[in-house]
């Protein structure tokens, strides 16, 4: 099928009629298909029912450190599962709080509490008459909807190959005093995939913020979620701990980990790494909203690993199950729409998501098309603050949760209803 911009009018009458036709069809089908959200398959979850057994009624509940697990204590977590998190993130133990199951949770509660009391001694956000917060976009809806429940403007930042516009960071950043963070997902950027580069990352630890509080919400969630075990395919990142160090700024970062879509997505355990001060003004605030989270699931994550190289391990099961996925959506676009010059995507080596670009004014009705004939997909728009792209073309695919079967369905339908809204986008110009 030749590019549809060389189509005459006549020969795109025809296809949509064709498309139509084969819409309508999928439509009486009746089917129930989801590829909204990034959740874990039932047979991800199985991979990890081992660990209800880790720890028994006749297990010794003893920490490294001597603590009962089932009674208070132990604010920033069990010593093996500081150990275990610091080492997903590159950080040292002492300079880990592991929390509860929700590294989200985690992000929130470190906006709340700038809100209310300022960071580290400066003035509480909530005082100030104005606070900002640059976006990398695409990126991920839930980050946009923490600093958007606490009034907090939020700026675009275009995300490029390898990483944001990072002009446009330094001159907010740097000139600023109103811009207090930037959210970052470094590693297989939900929803695109992207890979911070090298000096993506060394310009982000060598900012110099014009407000004293901004920091750096640095999410590496998917720091372990490689889809290749090959080292060429596999995508890594500097040491922004380490980087922000070097450059003069330790305070400048956190950075957050979970195992929410390592282990069970709702009874996982999450954490935050950063420089000692952040750490004990957090530990200030925290220990009057919590006597310690908890250490039993946290022991039980750690001895069921026992350490970061059991968890990567692990993980290789997890790209067993995902990689034949993303091929389904990958080459599915590829043959359907790759000749038509009517959308782009990316081609993620790791994560959770593929990142879609239908052509300008179409991606509402696309995902309307789709819920229509029963396909629910993210909402156009999500991976934008305020839900609103400026070009109203990004849609975020998400391949992990359904059966392979049906997944090749959803991707079929998928494809139809873009060739079908491009088509009368296209009609009516």
């Amino acid at each position: 099928m030749k590019p549809y911009k060389e189509l005459s009018r006549k020969e795109l009458l025809d296809l949509r009629s064709e498309l139509q036709a084969q819409y309508d069809e999928k439509k009486a089908q009746g089917m129930k298909l989801d590829i909204s959200r990034g959740k874990p398959s039932w047979a991800q979850l199985d991979l990890s029912m081992p660990m209800m057994d880790s720890l028994t009624s006749d297990d010794e509940m003893i920490a490294l450190d001597g603590t009962d697990v089932r009674n208070y204590g132990l604010l920033d977590g069990v010593p093996e599962a500081k150990h275990l998190m610091g080492d997903l993130m590159g950080a040292d133990a002492s300079r880990v709080i592991v929390c509860g199951n929700s590294s989200l949770n985690i992000m929130y509660d470190c906006v709340a509490r700038s809100m209310l009391f300022g960071v580290m001694g400066s003035t509480p956000w909530s005082k100030l008459k104005k606070v900002k917060f640059l976006c990398p976009v695409p990126g991920y809806d839930r980050h946009f909807g923490v600093t958007e429940q606490f009034g907090i403007e939020m700026i675009n930042i275009p995300m490029l190959e390898g990483g944001p516009d990072m002009d446009m960071v330094e001159e907010y950043v740097n000139n600023d005093l109103e811009v207090k963070g930037i959210w970052c997902v470094p590693l297989y950027s939900n929803p695109t995939g992207t890979v911070y580069s090298d000096e993506t990352i060394k310009r982000m630890a060598s900012l110099t913020p014009a407000a004293k509080d901004f920091r750096i919400y640095w999410d590496n969630a998917y720091c372990v979620h490689h889809l290749y075990d090959e080292e060429e395919k596999r995508g890594s990142i500097l040491n922004i701990l380490d980087e922000c160090e070097k450059a003069g700024n330790p305070d400048m970062v956190y950075q957050f980990c979970s195992t929410s879509k390592v282990t069970f997505s709702g009874a996982g355990v999450a954490a935050i790494s950063s420089s000692p001060a952040n750490i004990a003004d957090i530990k200030s605030r925290l220990k009057w909203s919590t006597i310690g989270f908890d250490k039993i699931n946290q022991l039980r994550h750690a001895r069921f690993f026992k350490d970061a190289d059991g968890l990567r391990e692990h993980m290789k099961k997890h790209a067993a199950i995902l990689r034949p996925k993303f091929d389904i959506v990958l080459n599915t676009l590829e043959r359907e729409l790759g000749e038509l010059d009517i959308a782009s995507w990316t081609h993620p080596i790791g994560g959770y998501f593929v990142s879609f670009d239908a052509t300008e004014g179409c991606a509402k009705k696309i995902v309307a098309k789709c819920k229509e004939a029963g396909l629910v997909l993210t909402g156009a728009g999500a991976a934008f603050p305020y839900g609103k792209d400026p070009h109203d073309s990004n849609i975020r695919i998400a391949p992990s949760m359904p059966p392979e079967d049906e997944l090749v369905d959803a991707m079929d339908l998928f494809v139809v209803c873009v060739k079908l809204v491009t088509v009368e986008k296209m009609l009516e110009a």
